[in-house]
């Protein structure tokens, strides 16, 4: 087997007595979705949080593309190529969507967002940025502000956001939220064609998305990862079955 593109080991993360991340384990493999499924409260997405440099782990090591990045901010493990997406909070609501990917656009280039109303017209963003949304499909709305897109339409968005940062993995949390059955199934056809892009991190309640896509799934319950396995294992697992996918054993 590769090496891991992500490697977590026995991650801790306790709120007073709350033990939101408990001894956590996982790998990441190049061309790999590993999903992370679990009850609400669980601690997904305090997990996710420490991957991602938003939150500080207590104690244990996070490994990315070889390196340990726990002592890096959000921002430059970002710039390593460790890319979050779906957070309706991290778009710019005002800007138009092409706007929104010419940051991430002019970010990844180094350069200072500062005279940012002096490039809106330099083709050197708008091109790149442009063909991310023609990749998400939403090029036809690339001059609408981000407030004004569907639910849906944000989640394309920040696809293409991260896809400009370039990354070298997603993570990515709960995708699906909020999606009908089309846009669902719509998704998870676009996130099958990135695995070989970029491995993916995917935090996931939709559990039709998850075993259609999941090289790989982990259960996490009270903090602790239970089981890791094929979808065929994890369907298998009696304590998964009772812990979590409602299930007689």
């Amino acid at each position: 087997m590769s090496e891991p593109i992500l490697e977590i080991r026995d991650l801790k993360k306790s709120f007073n007595a709350l033990k939101a991340t408990d001894g956590v384990s996982l790998d990441l493999q190049p061309g790999q979705i590993h999903a992370l499924i679990g009850p609400n409260g669980a601690g997904k997405s305090t997990l996710i949080h420490q991957i991602a440099g938003s939150l500080k782990a207590d104690s244990g090591t996070i490994r990315f593309l070889g390196q340990d990045i726990g002592s890096l901010d959000m921002a430059a493990r970002a710039r390593l190529g460790l890319a979050r997406s779906f957070q309706i909070s991290s778009l710019a609501q005002e800007f138009s969507a092409l706007r929104n990917v010419m940051l991430a656009v002019q970010a990844k280039a180094g350069s200072s967002f500062r005279f940012f109303r002096q490039v809106t017209s330099d083709r050197r963003l708008i091109d790149p940025a442009m063909a991310m949304l023609e990749r998400v499909g939403l090029a036809h709305r690339a001059h609408v502000p981000a407030a004004e897109l569907s639910h849906g339409e944000r989640r394309q968005l920040e696809i293409a956001i991260a896809l400009a940062l370039q990354p070298k993995a997603f993570l990515f949390d709960e995708p699906m939220a909020g999606m009908g059955p089309e846009g669902s199934k719509q998704l998870t056809t676009f996130l099958d064609g990135l695995r070989h892009e970029a491995p993916m991190l995917l935090v996931e309640h939709d559990m039709d998305a998850v075993f259609a896509l999941a090289d790989r799934i982990s259960v996490l319950v009270y903090g602790r990862i239970i089981a890791t396995g094929t979808v065929d294992e994890i369907r298998r697992d009696p304590e998964v079955r009772r812990a979590y996918l409602g299930e007689a054993a």
